[in-house]
């Protein structure tokens, strides 16, 4: 027979590579992560660097605005946090009520027997013994005592099981609701970190109003920002190509043959992805909007501020509603952009690519894997944007086209 100290090592032994693969497989994924972001921030650095030197008013409110976001991303962690250890609470009060069920029933059948030995007549195996009856029921009579003695022990054992597994329960029980007690604290600070934050944004706001106004109004500026986001999807777009083929290719630089600046876009009227396949693809015409509001930025449709025409569409929303992502994928990028202020970019394979802007807070990182439906950021005006809404935009390859088509009227 092989000794069970050998089985064990063996066992040990024939596991050990599938948990070092394991192991690496996690440490690889680490590591591809931690590329991505570092390849989409030094796109970002190269895109600031060649912005022009003039001096931007919406500018000014990247850094309250990206602090709300922060702010506001730290309270929806924290409130799923909250709702885990108040779900941890109640199976926790859910097991205690379980445990006090079943030491309630194992009292009253301890009571019983007892009750049926002592107080219903029973005898003990002595008197039974020297009582001079038939020694065949004697036998019987000891081992049906016997046999209730053994109940008893046993009852008094899962008791005790009881009980400790009750003094465990209220460890536990302490341990979540002084978990629960700082979460609320990290809540309150956050709050009063958010609110100071929302008032500086308005005391900025009053001193740049009329230039910010003036220049959303200039034909350059309005241009420029597409071309701003034409070039980030670009930049985006190269990423994941670099990803799929290996080499590594310079983040924020020139397309091949290009010349660094955004390519302009074909005329809208003519752009669609066609009969392409993929999951996104599926979804054509079955699509929900990430958000529900009245739609007064219509795709084609010459902007109010003259001079270009929308990308996308912008829904009108109250702020701090949340946004949908339309579909599954990975988030590429979260952060602040000039004319989009808060911006989300998620990847949906197949070279989709879904786009929210004007955002007051971003929910998800880069890298998150997202799943549809799933809140990804909360409504806003960031960026300098008079109305709050949401500025969003389908695009394959590049291309913007039109989000109306791909939605469901229901």
């Amino acid at each position: 027979m092989i000794p069970r100290r050998i089985c064990v090592t063996a066992l040990f032994l024939s596991l050990l590579p599938a948990s070092l693969a394991f192991a690496a497989a996690v440490d690889a994924k680490k590591d591809e992560l931690q590329d991505l972001k570092s390849r989409i921030e030094s796109l970002r650095r190269n895109m600031a660097k060649a912005e022009e030197s003039k001096t931007y008013a919406a500018d000014q409110l990247r850094e309250t605005e990206s602090a709300i976001s922060d702010v506001n991303r730290r309270l929806h962690e924290l409130g799923a946090e909250r709702g885990e250890l108040k779900a941890q609470l109640a199976g926790l009060d859910g097991q205690s009520q379980r445990l006090d069920r079943q030491a309630g029933a194992q009292q009253n059948q301890l009571a019983r027997l007892l009750n049926r030995q002592f107080v219903g007549g029973d005898s003990d195996a002595l008197k039974l013994l020297l009582s001079g009856e038939d020694p065949n029921q004697a036998a019987r009579d000891k081992y049906f005592l016997t046999q209730l003695s053994r109940a008893k022990a046993d009852l008094i054992q899962q008791l005790r099981a009881v009980a400790a597994e009750k003094r465990q329960l209220a460890d536990a029980v302490r341990e979540r609701q002084a978990q629960l007690a700082e979460v609320e604290r990290r809540e309150q600070e956050s709050r009063a970190q958010l609110l100071a934050r929302k008032k500086q944004r308005l005391t900025t706001l009053a001193a740049i109003g009329d230039r910010l106004k003036a220049q959303r109004r200039e034909i350059d500026t309005l241009r420029r920002d597409e071309q701003r986001l034409g070039k980030l999807i670009e930049g985006l777009a190269r990423i994941a190509a670099a990803k799929k083929t290996g080499p590594r290719a310079k983040p924020g630089g020139a397309a091949p043959g290009g010349t660094g600046h955004a390519a302009k876009a074909p005329p809208l009227k003519s752009h669609d992805p066609g009969n392409v396949g993929g999951a996104f693809a599926a979804l054509r015409g079955h699509l929900r909007l990430p958000v529900k509001g009245t739609i007064s930025g219509r795709y084609g449709q010459p902007r109010p501020e003259g001079g270009a025409t929308w990308k996308g569409i912008f829904i009108r929303a109250a702020e701090g509603v949340e946004v949908r992502a339309v579909a599954g994928g990975a988030v590429v990028f979260s952060d602040w952009l000039r004319g989009f202020g808060n911006l989300l970019v998620i990847d949906h394979g197949d070279d989709f690519l879904s786009v929210y802007g004007n955002n007051e807070s971003l929910l998800v990182a880069v890298g998150a894997s997202i799943k549809d439906g799933e809140s990804v950021a909360t409504v806003g005006n960031s960026g300098g944007n008079p109305d709050s809404g949401l500025y969003f935009e389908l695009r394959h390859r590049g291309q913007p086209f039109d989000p109306l088509k791909w939605t469901s009227s229901r």
